[in-house]
């Protein structure tokens, strides 16, 4: 289950701040010439480099070179900034212009540049955003998605549910991808290497008799793939997937 999740912290709050009210930002401490805007972008830029465990207010105070009290001039707390660097990253995505396509297109464009959104921002994909943020770039970036699915016969309840399930493949393949980067990072091989140091460990246990299918399929996709699991590989049948099944709601008589 991911720890962190969107829209935590104060709604009234986060809302004001998110739509930039100025009247109910908070106002305790000294100014310092900063702006949320700026506090907003050291924190991306921590989650970016080191993940979202690294934003701490401390943290991103030092980046900042100012006191962490400093901080809650602009932001309320935690809770509070993370929506805020979710809506900025939203706001910040490109948005293609997929007018007059063919429908498969505009959904692809939308996978793509949710999926370039998960490689800049490799944090966004780790939070739950069952209530999202609510902030103009998150309002942004639904109904420019849901452009995508819009005038082809669905209801409006299954365009909703047709988004959420793209997106959901989106998220997790991001998930997976960067969990295959860490892997080699970490353990400093490649899978190819992972798998000769490991493979004459597996044969001494492992019985092709006693598990075919297993010991079959492993081999081809191994063979194919050059390990367990290919993320361009899992990319391009995962999402031609998503369209196929949305093709059987597109398309039916």
């Amino acid at each position: 289950m991911s720890s962190d999740r969107s829209s935590a912290g104060d709604p009234d709050r986060t809302l004001s701040l998110l739509w930039r009210d100025a009247s109910a930002i908070p106002r305790r401490g000294p100014r310092q010439g900063l702006g949320i805007d700026v506090v907003v972008g050291a924190a991306t830029r921590l989650a970016d480099a080191e993940g979202l465990a690294a934003v701490t207010m401390r943290r991103v105070a030092q980046a900042l070179g100012v006191a962490p009290m400093t901080l809650y001039t602009y932001v309320p707390g935690k809770a509070e900034l993370l929506d805020l660097m979710l809506d900025a990253a939203y706001a910040a995505m490109p948005r293609t212009d997929t007018a007059g396509r063919p429908w498969r297109e505009r959904v692809v464009a939308i996978a793509e540049e949710n999926r370039a959104l998960f490689e800049a921002h490799p944090w966004a994909a780790t939070i739950s955003t069952c209530r999202p943020p609510l902030g103009p770039g998150q309002m942004a970036k639904y109904e420019h998605e849901l452009r995508a699915l819009d005038g082809l016969g669905l209801s409006d309840v299954d365009i909703d549910a047709a988004l959420a399930h793209l997106l959901g493949f989106v998220r997790l393949h991001a998930r997976d991808a960067a969990d295959a980067r860490a892997a080699q990072r970490d353990s400093a091989m490649d899978d190819e290497q992972w798998w000769a140091l490991n493979a004459p460990l597996l044969g001494r246990v492992f019985d092709e008799a006693v598990y075919p299918t297993a010991a079959r399929v492993g081999a081809a996709a191994g063979a194919a793939h050059g390990s367990t699991w290919s993320p361009d590989h899992a990319w391009e049948f995962g999402l031609r997937t998503v369209l196929d099944g949305l093709a059987a709601l597109v398309e039916r008589p």
